[in-house]
């Protein structure tokens, strides 16, 4: 992974300047430690991790978008299929109850829709 998850790695974290600051410092600190984790990942791996966070990174550019047009509330991120939690390892389960407990700390000012719509 080299200049082209460098390039997606500084607009995920650009993108992530317009959400509230508790999302967005949750999600920057999750980007660096993924992208770091996957340093030395093999070619295979390599491009379905880009793959996820270039759609991370479309949808999160459009619900960004939606949120300036006033065509909506805020509403970031998106619930995860049964195909794709099926898909993940153990230790990535492990690593989304992580994600989830951070960000539904009380002192938290993030809100997870349990009814928010998948948008591709």
């Amino acid at each position: 992974m080299a200049g082209g998850a460098r390039r997606l790695y500084r607009r995920i974290l650009q993108l992530h300047r317009a959400l509230p600051p508790a999302l967005r410092d949750l999600g920057d600190r999750y980007v660096k430690e993924e992208f770091r984790r996957h340093r030395a990942a093999g070619p295979a791996e390599a491009q379905r991790f880009l793959r996820e966070w270039e759609n991370y990174a479309a949808l999160i550019q459009q619900q960004i978008e939606d949120t300036q047009n006033l065509r909506g509330k805020a509403v970031y991120g998106a619930q995860l299929t049964e195909e794709k939690l099926n898909d993940f390892r153990d230790e990535q389960i492990g690593q989304l109850k992580e994600l989830m407990d951070e960000a539904t700390k009380p002192n938290k000012k993030i809100t997870i829709s349990k009814d928010s719509e998948y948008k591709t």
